[in-house]
């Protein structure tokens, strides 16, 4: 069988309807009340003319019959109530990076066509601002917060919006083949709208296999007697515009469990995280590499906090590195930690799980379902054991294409021997014992000398070091080697360290060939809300430094 993604929620709603779904501070729904409140959302979206227009079959793997809602919100009930109700609605709803200057939100909401909006009043400003220049956005709907900024002309207070509509559900059945919508960072080039059919982003990513054996759910029947024995508390501290952060959420839903969310969510508070583990009891916790984990380790050395309901601590989307990975085991012993790997183009495809006393190591994982390793040229794979360095890649259950961009799919989903492979940019190898070597993203990639360096294995080496907090790693251009490698480093509070003492603990780790001819000391290393690398700054911060000293 396929599934949709509301499908499988109303199931579990009506299984436990009075579990507690979604927790933020004081504001506790349950299942019931997740499905009611989204059927009147989809209501709404209804109301406004939006809906599926053209099936699938009709359609080639870049075009989408489908209206789309922007979902611009920081973490919140709204956000996953937001897409419940789109997808009942047939309506695709993608996610907004809202740390987006006016340009940036103009470009997307552009290349997305979105329809409607739903928006936190803290971002009723920047949207005000580039409203003119999209004729096809028909409704916005307003979350009030703390700013306290009115409601923009045209547009509905989202509460109120819900409340005068029925809470029935839709009249039409949605289907497997409706459109989930993931956006791409941005990091190192535009945005783009990923497209999956939600029958294979379930699987792919959001709860479709069951945990034991790895293989896809047989019937509803079966999802909804796993749900019955739900109930894991579940934080997922990164934003949920960061896939891997409402995969987590969609994951947790599905089986029943319980979304527990810290009350303040502009911004990662790790006392708050902490403060919510604790008072909640979750099980389960999800961050971004060391963007999160490294403020998480401070705050468990500065405060006292009962974390012990831990179980599981994830890590995806960026990094944790090694250092940081072993002083979370050791002052949560209790806990593991997770290391996922995946994309937006691939869902998830690999694991590590460490346990408090195993060696700690990053770079290395599990395969998952699906994952295979291609030739550089893409015409064959490459066997567990191979010398050759190949591109990491995913079969099965992959996305349809980017939405508008009929060349970049054929570029990224080519067909290998008959069969379909999504290949985003990861070099990586498989050992002859089976585990994933993952080398880094390609188009961070510098070519020094001839020499491929990849930027996260640069980061991890420098990472070691305890005067370290974060690091991003960087090429520019070199009148002598073509790219040189630049790391741009944030140092700890109240430490002093020199290049050398960085270069020899870096030289510990990796080849000479690989260190930073620069290391440039900034204030803060700049990411993105879900903790991901921002190369471009990372440039442009290494470019200047070469400027001002004349180089």
């Amino acid at each position: 069988m396929e599934f949709n993604v509301s499908q499988v929620l109303r199931a579990v709603a009506a299984a436990v309807p009075e579990r507690e779904a979604i927790v933020q501070g004081d504001d506790r729904r349950t299942f019931a009340q997740l499905v009611e409140r989204g059927d009147r959302l989809a209501a709404v979206l209804a109301d406004a003319g939006l809906g599926c227009h053209r099936e699938r079959a009709a359609l080639e793997p870049w075009e989408s019959g489908q209206d789309h809602l922007a979902l611009y919100l920081h973490n919140g009930p709204e956000y996953l109530e937001g897409m419940v109700g789109a997808y009942a609605a047939r309506v695709a709803p993608f996610n907004v990076n809202y740390r987006y200057v006016a340009e940036e939100l103009r470009y997307l909401l552009n290349d997305s066509g979105a329809r409607a909006i739903v928006y936190h009043s803290s971002f009723a400003p920047v949207l005000e601002e580039v409203r003119a220049d999209l004729p096809d956005l028909d409704l916005l709907l307003q979350v009030p917060d703390a700013s306290g900024h009115a409601l923009l002309p045209d547009a509905r207070w989202y509460d109120e919006a819900l409340a005068g509509v029925h809470g029935r559900p839709p009249a039409e059945e949605p289907s497997p083949d409706d459109l989930y919508i993931l956006y791409t960072g941005g990091t190192t080039g535009m945005p783009k709208g990923v497209l999956w059919r939600q029958a294979d982003i379930y699987v792919a990513a959001l709860g479709g296999r069951q945990l034991a054996t790895g293989e896809e759910w047989p019937d509803l029947a079966a999802i909804v007697e796993n749900a019955r024995n739900g109930g894991t508390r579940v934080l997922p501290a990164a934003p949920f515009m960061h896939g891997a952060a409402h995969w987590l959420a969609l994951n947790a839903l599905g089986q029943g469990n319980t979304v527990v969310l810290p009350p303040e969510a502009a911004t990662f508070d790790p006392a708050a995280a902490l403060a919510t583990i604790e008072r909640e009891g979750a099980g389960i916790a999800l961050i971004v590499g060391d963007a999160f984990g490294r403020p998480l380790l401070d705050e468990l050395d500065r405060g006292t906090y009962d974390v012990s309901s831990l179980v599981l601590l994830i890590s995806g989307g960026a990094a944790l590195s090694a250092p940081v990975k072993a002083g979370l085991l050791d002052r949560i012993p209790g806990m593991a930690i997770m290391d996922g790997l995946g994309a937006s183009e691939t869902g998830t495809q690999a694991a590590q799980i460490t346990g408090a006393g195993s060696p700690v190591s990053t770079g290395t994982f599990t395969p998952g379902a699906g994952m295979a390793i291609v030739s550089e040229d893409l015409t064959h794979l490459l066997e567990p054991g191979s010398e050759e360095l190949g591109w990491l890649a995913q079969k099965g259950r992959v996305p349809l294409g980017y939405l508008g961009d009929e060349a970049k799919t054929a570029r990224t989903f080519p067909t290998i021997d008959g069969v379909r492979y999504s290949v985003p940019g990861d070099r990586a190898r498989v050992t002859a014992d089976g585990l994933l070597e993952l080398h880094g993203r390609d188009s961070v990639t510098i070519n020094s000398g001839g020499e491929k360096i990849f930027a996260e294995e640069v980061e991890a080496a420098l990472a070691h070091h305890p005067a370290v907090y974060d690091v991003v790693v960087t090429g520019r251009p070199s009148p002598r080697w073509g790219q040189e490698v630049v790391a741009v480093v944030q140092l700890r509070d109240g430490f002093e360290v020199t290049a050398d003492d960085l270069l020899a603990e870096c030289e510990r780790h990796i080849a000479r060939y690989k260190l930073p001819k620069e290391i440039v000391v900034v204030d803060r290393v700049v990411r993105s809300p879900a903790g991901k690398a921002d190369y471009r700054w990372a440039r442009r911060t290494a470019e200047d430094a070469a400027a001002a000293a004349g180089g």
